[in-house]
């Protein structure tokens, strides 16, 4: 159990017996358990067979508002009674959890056409029972009946929203409450899940009856963490993987100073002719084909959160999106099938807009903080596990910037750069810190490294979930 300054073992010991004893019989009875099964899904269109059970459905946030975030929970293969649980967050900001990280990454079912689902051998619930959950409001099925809420949405929202998501979904599921919890997310959850975490941080200062979370840690990959080495590592990354000329990164060099707001003429000209260099190949993955295809080719729907530099750009707005947009015409298809909504118990307020694996009524995003470094700093310092993973072809939140905003933090190395292994090969290398961040590459993989390396990426899930060290040698 987490220790907190202000709380004694013996306190922490007594509300986890508590909150154990108020689980018991909760499972099977009382109007939560009820919701608990009205959320099963049975006859889901094109799903393989499978033993193990899975839910989808709502969690109203607060009484008082009409914020409703749909989700879509899969219990373990195996045991999930003893495996923990685990949150999965997709950024953008926008971007859906279940569209992409559930149907195109790392859920078991993976969406293969527009009418049906293959079984996804190295599913992350072979380890453990995740929720993939669809935030903010807007983003998929997660709804609200007040437009106005639309309109407020940004950093700190979604912490609360998330929060208030977590306190509903354990009173429907109680005897997951006393599980090892842990988040991971990719991209833009390089903000949603530190800034939740420590919302449950704080939240568990309390110990209240019903609202403690056993929290352990969280895994954040291609995380947008830090603006200022996020961008001198998209462009260091860009130059030395031959996408960029000296002359253009010489010139961002000499004319740039991303510390300020503004920038001169000539920095646009030279920002600008980089984003020109991506623009027919796929950012999210340098080495990957693209959708030849003009009439399914998908250009960014996404809400982009960057320092203004780039966002000001149009062409950065119009970047082939994702690994491959045709497989995202497939998932927009499947979960646009009546049938299929249905079976998830979706769409209950038959949205005035289609399903988008990125949301399209979502236009703004009022608060993004330049930095959640003092996040992880100080959650390091309370003693959550924390990992950081980089897919080292992607060149939108690449390597080279991650490695930068770690280096900001200041860590001492505790176990020097190394190889680690995968069915006797290298699947990347990693770095133990002081304090208890590990940091990791997958060799080969993009901005979404499921897609890419999905028994590496397991591998690295099981491992974080265990807190063993990755294997150092082939054998």
């Amino acid at each position: 159990m987490l220790q907190h300054p202000m709380v004694t073992f013996w306190t922490s010991l007594f509300y986890c017996l508590l909150l154990a004893a108020a689980d018991t019989g909760r499972e099977y009875s009382g109007e939560e358990a009820r919701q608990q099964e009205a959320d099963r899904v049975k006859n889901l269109p094109g799903q393989p067979p499978v033993k193990f059970r899975h839910y989808a459905g709502y969690v109203k946030l607060r009484p008082q508002e009409e914020k409703a975030l749909f989700y879509w929970f899969f219990e373990a293969q195996e045991a999930p009674s003893q495996k923990p649980l685990v949150l999965w967050l997709n950024g953008g900001p926008g971007c859906s959890s279940i569209g992409y990280g559930a149907a195109s990454e790392l859920g078991p079912f993976l969406v293969k056409d527009k009418h049906g689902l293959k079984l996804n051998m190295f599913s992350w619930n072979r380890v453990a029972n995740i929720i993939f959950l669809e935030s903010p409001v807007g983003v998929g099925f997660s709804y609200t009946n007040n437009s106005k809420d639309l309109h407020e949405l940004g950093d700190r929202v979604s912490a609360s929203d998330n929060y208030a998501f977590l306190i509903g979904w354990f009173k429907r599921f109680p005897s997951f409450r006393s599980h090892e919890f842990y988040i991971a997310g990719e991209s833009y959850a390089g903000h949603y899940v530190p800034q939740l975490a420590d919302v449950i941080y704080e939240g568990n200062k309390a110990t209240q009856q019903g609202s403690y979370i056993n929290f352990k840690g969280f895994m954040i990959g291609n995380a947008v963490i830090n603006d200022l080495t996020d961008v001198n590592g998209l462009i260091d990354y860009a130059w030395s993987h031959a996408i960029i000329s000296d002359k253009v990164y010489n010139g961002i060099a000499k004319n740039c100073d991303f510390e300020k707001e503004n920038q001169t003429k000539a920095c646009a000209v030279h920002v600008g002719a980089l984003l020109g260099a991506y623009k027919d190949i796929d950012i999210y993955n340098i080495y990957s084909p693209i959708c030849l295809d003009d009439s399914k080719r998908r250009v960014s729907t996404k809400l982009v959160v960057a320092p203004h530099l780039l966002t000001q750009h149009d062409l950065w707005h119009t970047l082939p999106s994702g690994y491959d947009p045709c497989t995202e015409d497939y998932v927009s298809k499947y979960f646009n099938n009546q049938d299929v909504q249905k079976a998830l118990h979706a769409n209950i307020t038959k949205l005035p807009y289609p399903y988008t694996p990125c949301s399209s009524v979502i236009q703004k995003w009022n608060d993004s903080a330049d930095t959640v470094l003092p996040i992880i700093q100080k959650l390091l310092n309370a003693g959550l596990r924390i990992w950081i993973y980089s897919g080292d072809t992607d060149g939108r939140v690449p390597v080279t910037s991650t490695r930068y905003s770690i280096n900001k933090m200041g860590l001492k190395v505790k176990k020097e750069w190394r190889a680690w292994f995968h069915k006797h090969q290298v699947a990347g290398w990693v770095e133990v810190y002081e304090g208890g961040l590990t940091f990791a590459t997958i060799r080969g993989a993009g901005h979404q490294v499921p897609v890419f390396a999905p028994q590496q990426s397991l591998s690295l899930f099981t491992h974080f979930l265990s807190s063993h060290s990755l294997p150092s040698s082939r054998f």
